[in-house]
């Protein structure tokens, strides 16, 4: 989530039919290309290249059968690969996301806030405009508005502020120069 900036609702919904590793063309890496079901209805995300091989890690990963799983006696069956219909995170991440944090005394932050699933959500968008990437474009990658990103982020905005853009002053003509006079036509 930290590499994609995906919700956690919409994290719970991926299926692994909803994720490609591709090279991107742009990058020339290996990024994913993510189908995203969500709060938003059907969007897209490509993801930072820290995302490859975790994925491919889930997706190498054996899974139970059903008979496994429903504890019929079906131990000496091999699991089996993950089928596109799975979801990529069955179980409830967010619990497990909570102990990782708890047992490494990271639950909360500097101020006494909880950090939660969602944080890396907003991880994901702060590091991409402290590397200068362009908001129009995080917001488009994250399917959300720039004002909402100015909105939550504008303390990370201010570094991102170039000053001779913005402090531009027009020279003023000098008097007797000419150029400001059209009666030399």
């Amino acid at each position: 989530m930290a590499n994609t900036g995906l919700r956690p609702d919409e994290v719970k919904l991926l299926e692994f039919r909803d994720v490609q590793v591709v090279d991107d063309e742009a990058t020339n890496e290996r990024i994913l290309e993510i189908e995203v079901r969500g709060k938003r209805g059907v969007g897209y995300c490509k993801s930072m290249p820290g995302a490859v091989r975790p994925f491919e890690r889930l997706l190498a990963r054996r899974r139970p059968t059903e008979a496994q799983a429903a504890g019929d006696g079906a131990e000496s069956v091999p699991a089996e690969a993950p089928k596109a219909t799975d979801k990529l995170f069955p179980n409830e991440f967010k619990k497990m996301f909570n102990g990782i944090l708890s047992d490494n005394n990271l639950k909360f932050d500097r101020n006494g806030k909880a950090r939660t699933a969602y944080s890396l959500r907003h991880s994901y968008i702060c590091f991409r405009l402290l590397e200068g990437a362009d908001i129009y474009q995080v917001a488009k990658n994250c399917r959300t508005s720039v004002e909402m990103i100015e909105k939550h982020y504008a303390a990370h905005l201010k570094d991102m502020i170039d000053t001779s853009l913005v402090n531009v002053r027009r020279t003023k003509p000098k008097k007797g120069d000419g150029s400001g006079s059209r009666s030399d036509m």
